[in-house]
């Protein structure tokens, strides 16, 4: 979920070979005439304990908020959808397939020995490689990098990835076919270097305070579970003379009314999100301190397609259309969300995906069509369908799962049982496969629809609803292969269609992000991704 306007240069422009950087330094910009705090100090709720700060372990946005501050990949995505030197001073292609990176110069971890393009090399591999078992495994061979498919599904040995070092600063990646996209996927935390001596010598306790190093604008000072993680300002990175904050504090508060509470006490600067029950209220009492933004993001529930009930894609989709979706975005939440009837974007890398039919049906057509299904798989008043429905502890989720479940229960006679889990625990459970329905969602990691498309991919690792159709892979590829915006459009609403009739989830809405920001905070900008990163901000003397 992983959890800003990420744009994607157009295949046009990747064939022109031009040097393709963007001069502007991705850091704090502070207006001239601002009176700056003494104390550069920034407190955010995270909303969650991560699982894991070791980028190769993790798939949300609670783990990818902070690892964005402590690491940097080659380049970044401005909000404005410019790509940006990062660890790569420059880079050039040939064909579009063939791409070399020039390190910056001088460049160094936290600790003070160089970065090399080695590092890279050496972290897509531990990134790829079957026996890491990333969630991101998957990620490379979405990119089309050479062998990583392969590699990721244990095929071929890591050392065979496209991927090579020519020189302690130069990088060679070899794509099999152009990627229109890849330069903006380049951008995703799950590429970051990391330092194979460190992870070498420590193994898995390598993100602990006192072994870790970084290469981003902070470095790992504290991490008291479930309390606080705390980063510092690392002189050492390439561009610190345009870093403002010094010290910035992770929260894993999950109760959404405990975070706005202790905002009011002046104890949090940014809330991770408004609770929808507060939301109106705030409207009218801290208007000015209410940040709403759009998101590439969609929520869902997913279903378990290899076990009783949901091996059966005629109960998914009567649960698909017997939720009142209009109901939950438009009076559950009130934010601005969307009632969703696609996985990924009505609109999303300029290409337009349209609804399934029965989306326009009115409500009473869709549980008329949903009770038939249900009837033709075996459930009705004498045998009615029970399940569990899991959701990570949070009052919004409670609320919808809530919502959720009296709809299927008054339009189906279906009981659908809540349960609830810590964020780490859950996604352990979603990834063995012990479940019947989970709520989840899908934050785009760039701006295409194959970032949400590719989850539902045969053998992705992130697959774990763990459909599988030819048809809808097959419409995947010839999208990746497609050489036109309008023709990768065409393929991505074949693979929609095929959600649509197969359901393997229930879109319920596309996200708005909501924060509460103290207005001495500068630069907060979330991009459209809903990242928020501490090195572009900085406090106003207050």
């Amino acid at each position: 979920m992983k959890s800003s306007s990420r744009a994607i240069f157009t295949l046009s422009l990747l064939t022109a070979g031009i040097l393709c950087a963007s001069a502007t330094a991705f850091a704090a910009s502070v207006p001239a005439g601002t009176e700056l705090a003494e104390k550069q100090v920034l407190v955010r709720n995270n909303g969650n304990e991560p699982a894991s700060l070791d980028p190769h372990k993790v798939e949300s946005d609670v783990e990818f908020n902070i690892i964005s501050d402590l690491f940097d990949g080659l380049v970044s995505v401005s909000p404005n959808g410019e790509i940006q030197q990062r660890l790569a001073e420059k880079w050039d292609n040939k064909d579009n397939t063939v791409w070399t990176f020039h390190l910056r110069p001088g460049i160094t971890w936290s600790d003070g020995t160089a970065i090399t393009a080695q590092d890279v090399v050496w972290s897509w591999q531990r990134l790829v490689d079957a026996k890491t078992a990333s969630p991101y495994a998957s990620y490379l061979g979405n990119m089309h990098l050479v062998n990583a498919a392969d590699i990721a599904q244990g095929k071929k040995t890591p050392d065979t990835l496209g991927v090579k070092a020519l020189n302690d600063t130069t990088l060679e990646v070899t794509l099999t076919q152009p990627n229109a996209a890849f330069l903006a996927m380049l951008a995703h935390p799950s590429l970051v270097p990391v330092d194979k001596v460190l992870i070498g010598r420590y193994g898995d306790k390598w993100t602990k305070p006192e072994h870790f190093v970084s290469s981003g604008a902070y470095t790992l000072s504290q991490w008291v579970v479930n309390e606080r993680i705390v980063a510092e300002r690392n002189p050492r990175y390439w561009d610190n003379a345009h870093t403002m904050i010094n010290k910035v504090t992770y929260l894993p508060i999950t109760s959404e009314a405990a975070e706005v509470n202790r905002y009011k006490a002046g104890e949090i600067d940014i809330v991770y999100t408004v609770p929808i029950n507060q939301f109106a209220q705030l409207q009218k009492t801290m208007a000015s301190e209410l940040d709403v933004s759009p998101q590439l993001a969609t929520y869902y529930y997913e279903f378990n397609t290899t076990r009783p009930p949901f091996n059966d894609p005629r109960v998914r989709q009567a649960l698909n259309l017997a939720l009142d979706k209009e109901i939950i975005a438009g009076k559950v939440l009130g934010q601005g969300q969307r009632p969703a009837w696609v996985i990924s974007q009505p609109d999303i890398g300029g290409v337009k995906l349209n609804n399934p039919d029965y989306a326009s049906w009115p409500l009473e057509k869709r549980i008329a069509e949903a009770k038939k299904l249900l009837n033709e798989a075996g459930y009705n008043d004498s045998h009615p369908l029970s399940f569990k429905l899991l959701y990570n502890t949070s009052e919004s989720h409670q609320r919808i799962a809530i919502a959720a479940s009296s709809m299927w229960k008054k339009n189906l006679g279906v009981e659908a049982k809540l349960q609830n889990q810590e964020w780490k625990t859950m996604l352990d459970t979603m990834h063995t496969h012990n479940f019947d329905a989970v709520r989840y969602a899908w934050i785009a990691d760039y701006d295409d629809a194959a970032t949400f498309l590719n989850n539902f991919r045969t053998g992705d690792s992130e697959n774990t609803s763990q459909y599988s159709n030819p048809a809808y892979d097959e419409a995947l590829v010839n999208a990746a292969k497609a050489k036109t915006t309008a023709e990768r459009g065409t393929f991505y609403q074949q693979a929609e269609d095929l959600l649509a009739r197969d359901v393997p989830a229930i879109p319920v809405y596309h996200y708005v992000r909501t924060h509460l920001v103290k207005p001495w905070v500068g630069g907060f900008t979330p991009d459209k991704l809903g990242y928020y990163y501490t090195k572009e901000m900085y406090i106003k003397k207050h």
